[in-house]
Parts: C-alpha cells; sequence; structure tokens
C-alpha cells in the first residue's frame, strides 16, 4: 500500500474555523481600541474648547457673548466630534457666569458612557465634591441622536 501524504479535509476545515475565531477576536479588540480613540478624542477636544473659552472670555464677567462660529474659529478647530455630531457652546441660561458644552449625535452606549465620565472641571463636579460626574442628558433616544451637556465657570 501506498502511504500519501497531505491533509485531509477536516484538517483544513478545523484550521479555518480556528482562523475565523480569532479574526472575530480581532475585530472586536480592533473596535474597541477606535472607541477607546474616539472617547479619548472627544474628552481632549472638549478640555481644548473649555481652556479657549476661558481664554477667550476671561477678561469678561460673564459669557453671555458666546458664539459658536466665532469660538471655533478662534480656536482653530472644527465644531464636528469624532462621532459626527457637534460640539455647541452656549451660554448656562440661568446663569451667564456659566457655559454649556453639548456634544450631539452620541449612540446610547457612547451618551451614558459621557455621563457617568468625571468632567472634573464642571460645575456639576465641583458641587458635589467629586461624587457627580458633572454631566447631563438624556440617553433614551435612537443611536446618533443623543446629547450630552457638560456646565463649566463660576
Amino acid at each position: 500500500m501506498k502511504q500519501e501524504s497531505g491533509r485531509s479535509m477536516i484538517e483544513m476545515l478545523g484550521v479555518l474555523a480556528i482562523m475565523g475565531v480569532i479574526t472575530v477576536g480581532a475585530i472586536e479588540m480592533i473596535q474597541l481600541a477606535m472607541n477607546t480613540q474616539k472617547r479619548n478624542t472627544v474628552n481632549e477636544e472638549v478640555l481644548q474648547i473649555v481652556t479657549q473659552v476661558r481664554n477667550i472670555h476671561g477678561e469678561y464677567d460673564d459669557f453671555s457673548n458666546i458664539n459658536n462660529s466665532t469660538i471655533f474659529n478662534a480656536i482653530g478647530m472644527s465644531d464636528t466630534n469624532p462621532y459626527g455630531g457637534k460640539y455647541e457652546v452656549a451660554v448656562d441660561p440661568s446663569n451667564p457666569r456659566q457655559f454649556v458644552v453639548s456634544i450631539t449625535g452620541l449612540s446610547k452606549n457612547e451618551c451614558e458612557t459621557f455621563i457617568t465620565k468625571a468632567w472634573s472641571d464642571s460645575i456639576g463636579y465641583k458641587m458635589s465634591d467629586g461624587k457627580s460626574s458633572g454631566a447631563s442628558g438624556s440617553c433614551t433616544n435612537g443611536n446618533g441622536r443623543n446629547t450630552v451637556q457638560i456646565t463649566y465657570g463660576e
């Protein structure tokens, strides 16, 4: 009898199944890394917005003359966030010495993440002695239609 060398179909299917499992795991890891990068980018951009608004309006007693287009042109960044929504900056209607940074276009998951994140320099965070995140919003809308608001100022 002649002995043949090579792989059987079952062995090849086993190898393909293992490769499939590894590929699915790799895709999930890449997706997790991309989501983490988007969250980090939003955090950095909100910090940049807050710093620049304070620099631009620091000499005034209030933020009542905040204008979105002026702010974003002055700081040289786009008002589009990594989720395809917008950043919006507006005076707090109840207190002109405070301003609100809104992050729009969020999925339910991202909205919940940003509401629970500690925005350490925000009014809500400071007033609660670090017990509250400082953000507010409703995360009940469909994906891409949720908004988080963070209030800054005095």
